[in-house]
């Protein structure tokens, strides 16, 4: 007999309070643009009362669905509406204010905000009111802190990508997902604010201005890439490169060991083989980079080392900014970045991609099967951390990497199929789904953004991002009709 249809007010009443939320804090671009005499505060004051109203009117209406578990079904819906509900509110101040841009257009940057994919279509950002750009950096810093609660609370136990293999990882939930929630969101919470001032403190010892110094740390911690400047860290090189690649670095390590550390534990983020894996791969790449082009260009050591130890340390943590023109280093760099890329950086952070966890188990996996090859009456398990990975960890994992590669390649074709050129369309495809935030190619090269593309491929970079941050499968599964009756 098939299960009753979801109720979807817990879902509803939740969402509710994230978008009242969120209309709350536009009030603080709009002080800021108030103080500045920069002409978006009213705008912002506007935005802040239609979404508080209406995030508050969702929220009076559901309230008599506070107190209940949510099931994983529920789970699953709660995940989306939060990353398409919240941008569709989130690009109210795009609209109406200075940029005065279409909904397609904004509702893209308000997705790539909250996604902290970085990728944008706005230009003239040096040119922007504070406020505008505030904002921007704001969606940023909600969305990674979301991203971080989501992978820590709800992913293991809807069990997409692997993500069950931490099911047991320093929070135990038992198969229910609000049990601990609370308590694991205020610890994340505290840890997420403590390394963005220690960011926004850094940035303002080495020269930044004050908006460039808060934006920059909220999108940094977030790795989101949202940047006040057109140039985004140009005007900071030097310290300002070797500052932003270690906050960006810890910005996407595991959060749960951030947890485990302030609570006295200090060996889990010592020992991960995961964070230990990033490390050395991101370490590998910068060097190799570094090595060919000193050797191909004659070019000086330390600023050639600097430039490719942010650019790169950007793209693997899946952040976004950029100093100089990256697309002029030669094709080697290029193939090392676009492989970073799609490696990504350490699951359960803010960082995206495949992940380092995923790539480690789908090696392992490889190792396994080949020396069964050689040795066919052994039986090899395969291994992380000591420990076996089942079956269904391993089916799901082989399923989200061979989707991600996949939908690579269906959204490259599919963007070249609405005129956009081949070279612009891959990378499109990459950075959208990985939620980097870079772009190449001709339709890139004039402004540095994506305002060039044709509306279709801004749609399908808009879905792509969202799929990138539900973990893909998620948005699958709810499409299938015995999701919703079963």
């Amino acid at each position: 007999m098939p299960s009753p249809m979801i109720d979807l007010r817990p879902i509803g009443h939740i969402v509710g309070i994230m978008i009242a939320v969120l209309g709350v804090l536009m009030l603080i671009p709009a002080a800021v643009d108030g103080l500045t005499g920069s002409g978006d505060g009213g705008v912002f004051v506007t935005c802040a009362i239609v979404t508080f109203g209406i995030g508050g009117m969702v929220t009076l209406a559901t309230r008599n669905a506070t107190g209940e578990a949510l099931s994983i079904r529920q789970a699953f819906l709660l995940t989306i509406a939060i990353w398409t509900m919240v941008p569709l509110f989130g690009s109210l101040p795009f609209m109406l204010g200075v940029t005065q841009s279409r909904f397609i257009d904004a509702y893209f940057e308000a997705v790539s905000g909250i996604t902290t994919t970085g990728s944008t279509v706005l230009v003239g950002l040096d040119d922007l009111p504070a406020g505008i750009n505030l904002w921007r950096g704001m969606l940023n810093w909600l969305g990674g802190l979301g991203i971080a609660i989501v992978a820590m609370i709800f992913l293991p136990v809807m069990r997409v990508g692997g993500m069950q293999f931490f099911r047991t990882e320093g929070f135990d939930t038992m198969g229910k997902v609000m049990p601990r929630a609370t308590d694991i969101a205020l610890n994340l919470l505290r840890i997420y604010a403590a390394l963005t001032v220690a960011c926004l403190l850094t940035y303002l010892a080495i020269g930044m201005t004050t908006l460039d110094a808060a934006v920059h740390a909220m999108a940094s911690i977030a790795t989101g890439g949202f940047s006040p400047r057109d140039n985004s860290f140009g005007n900071y090189v030097g310290a300002g490169e070797y500052a932003g690649a270690l906050f960006m670095i810890l910005g996407s390590l595991p959060y749960i060991r951030y947890v485990q550390l302030v609570s006295g534990n200090a060996r889990p983020i010592l020992q991960d083989s995961q964070i230990r894996a990033y490390l050395r791969w991101l370490a590998f790449a910068i060097l190799a980079v570094t090595a060919w082009r000193v050797l191909t260009t004659g070019a000086p050591i330390e600023p050639t080392f600097r430039a490719t130890l942010f650019n790169l340390t950007s793209i693997m943590s899946s952040t976004g900014f950029f100093t100089g023109d990256f697309a002029v280093w030669g094709s080697f760099s290029m193939v090392v970045a676009f492989i970073i890329g799609v490696i990504g950086a350490c699951s359960s952070s803010s960082a995206a991609g495949l992940t380092v966890f995923r790539v480690q188990v789908v090696i392992a996996a490889i190792g396994a099967q080949l020396r069964l090859i050689a040795s066919p009456s052994r039986v090899i398990p395969v291994k992380y951390e000591g420990r076996s990975v089942d079956e269904e960890t391993m089916s799901s994992i082989i399923m989200y990497v061979c989707a991600y590669i996949l939908l690579i390649g269906i959204l490259s074709v599919a963007m070249t199929l609405l005129g956009v050129d081949t070279e612009s369309a891959l990378f499109a495809a990459w950075t959208s789904l990985g939620n980097i935030g870079y772009g190449y190619g001709p339709l890139v090269a004039r402004t540095g953004t994506f305002i060039d593309f044709p509306d279709g491929a801004i749609v399908l970079m808009t879905i792509a991002m969202l799929m990138g941050r539900l973990a893909l499968l998620a948005v699958f599964v709810v499409l299938l009709p015995r999701f919703w009756i079963r």
